[in-house]
């Protein structure tokens, strides 16, 4: 097994610190290693900016491997190219309001996760239990990246001793119904195989994506885990959107968002 990468962008704000505990609490579970990452657009801002990534490292106490990185360049692409080049397994980024780094607000973080193929753990002000995440959603529609999805979500939830809890439309039509319960069967058994905990709800089709949100403040859940498709699916119900709304949620809840990418049914991309 590789050593374990994750990356946490840094901007010197609480929002950015509250991603770097997600990190470090996930990070001293698997084992791995934190690249915490600055980028700047001026070459004078360097230094300042490593001084300031070092003294946030001293002032933590923590045993995880954090190494400061800054990079000239956009946000937008140097995310998405550092977490390549070194062979990310999850990136941990924190959401602001209409004030932060580079406003980095729901669209524009959409726009960031795009651009890699790594999968984001994006925070809000939410802080991590001790136990981290105890608890995570998993809306189930009926694309086929949903395989995926599950499998990192199984990851997770092995290491952190998670509940997973499904929730899938009510939908009229009876073919799609069928559909969306064969989808629920599989998943079952999917999380059943890897002794996880699982329990399914049906919410109503209209507003789903707030039945998301309503389900997750029901439950006290820690996570919130979405496909990245950016298009409409089947369902006609998972935009662009939706995702920019469940990852900026009134509730602030961390969302798990994967990118699709080409790999075998099952596999996990995540902590290979």
């Amino acid at each position: 097994m590789k050593n374990k990468t994750f990356i946490v962008p840094h901007d010197f704000t609480n929002v950015a610190d509250n991603a770097l505990s997600h990190a470090l609490a996930t990070a001293s579970i698997v084992d791995a290693k934190i690249y915490l990452l600055h980028v700047v657009t001026k070459e004078k801002e360097i230094i300042q900016a490593q001084q300031k990534l070092q003294d946030l490292i001293t002032a933590l106490e923590t045993t995880v491997e954090i190494v400061p990185i800054v990079r000239i360049g956009s946000i937008f692409d140097d995310i998405g190219n550092f977490a390549a080049e070194h062979h990310a397994d999850l990136i941990f980024m924190g959401t602001h309001g209409q004030h932060g780094w580079q406003h980095i607000t729901g669209s524009h973080a959409l726009k960031v996760i795009t651009r890699s193929s790594v999968p984001f753990v994006v925070v809000q002000e939410k802080t991590i239990k001790p136990t981290g995440y105890d608890d995570i959603v998993v809306p189930l529609d009926l694309e086929k990246e949903t395989k995926q999805k599950l499998a990192n979500v199984a990851i997770i939830a092995k290491y952190f001793k998670s509940r997973v809890h499904i929730i899938t439309p009510d939908e009229t039509d009876e073919f799609l119904r069928q559909r969306v319960k064969a989808n629920i069967l599989f998943a079952q058994k999917f999380f059943d195989e890897r002794e996880i905990e699982v329990t399914t709800t049906i919410a109503p089709a209209s507003g789903f994506d707030k039945e998301i949100v309503k389900h997750a403040v029901q439950i006290d859940a820690d996570l919130i885990a979405i496909m990245n498709l950016n298009k409409n699916n089947i369902l006609g119900l998972l935009t662009a959107s939706y995702e920019q709304y469940i990852i900026t949620n009134d509730a602030k809840i961390p969302t798990l968002i994967v990118n699709p990418v080409e790999s075998p049914y099952g596999t996990s991309f995540m902590f290979q």
